[in-house]
C-alpha cells in the first residue's frame, strides 16, 4: 500500500456509513464461502434482518430511485457480511464480479442505472482500482419481494 492510499475501513468512516448487522441465511445454505483467495457471497437482498426493506417490481410499483435504494441497501449488506467473514474490509483486494438481479417489468430498460447504486458504493469503499466486472439481469421476481439481489465475488488478502 502506498503512503497516500486509503483503506476501505477509512473510506467507509469518511462516508459516514454505519453497517447493518450482517445478514443471516434464509434457508439451507451458508452466507459466504471462501476458496483460496476468493470469497463468494450468497445472494444479498435489500433486507434488514429477515425482512425486505424495499418490496416491489421496478417499472410497476417502484421507480428507478426506489430500485437504486434497494441496490444500495443490498450493497450495505454485502459490506456487513464481508466484514463479518473477513474481520476487516481492508482484506478485500479486488471486487472481481458483481451480479445484479433486478425484478422489473419487461418494459423497464434502465437496469444498469439501478445497479450503479451498488457499484458506486462498493467503488467508494474499496477504491476506484477495485471496480468490478458486472452482469445485470432483469427477472420476474426475487426472494421476499426484494427488487434487487446482488451476487458478489471478492478477491481477498491473507
Amino acid at each position: 500500500m502506498t503512503p497516500n492510499s486509503t483503506t476501505a475501513e477509512v473510506r467507509l468512516a469518511k462516508l459516514g456509513v454505519h453497517l447493518p448487522d450482517a445478514p443471516t441465511p434464509f434457508g439451507a445454505y451458508v452466507p459466504a464461502v471462501q476458496t483460496g483467495n476468493l470469497l463468494f457471497l450468497s445472494g444479498m437482498l435489500a433486507t434488514s434482518g429477515h425482512t425486505a426493506t424495499v418490496v416491489g417490481v421496478v417499472g410497476k410499483n417502484l421507480d428507478m430511485k426506489a430500485g437504486r435504494e434497494a441496490a444500495y441497501i443490498a450493497a450495505m449488506n454485502v459490506l456487513a457480511l464481508t466484514k463479518k467473514q473477513l474481520g476487516s474490509l481492508n482484506r478485500v483486494s479486488h471486487v472481481v464480479r458483481l451480479g445484479v438481479y433486478v425484478a422489473a417489468t419487461p418494459e423497464f430498460t434502465d437496469h444498469p442505472k439501478v445497479a450503479d447504486a451498488a457499484s458506486e458504493l462498493l467503488r467508494d469503499v474499496f477504491g476506484e482500482e477495485t471496480v468490478s466486472s458486472r452482469l445485470v439481469f432483469g427477472v420476474a421476481s426475487l426472494p421476499l419481494g426484494s427488487p434487487v439481489e446482488l451476487e458478489v465475488i471478492l478477491e481477498v488478502r491473507e
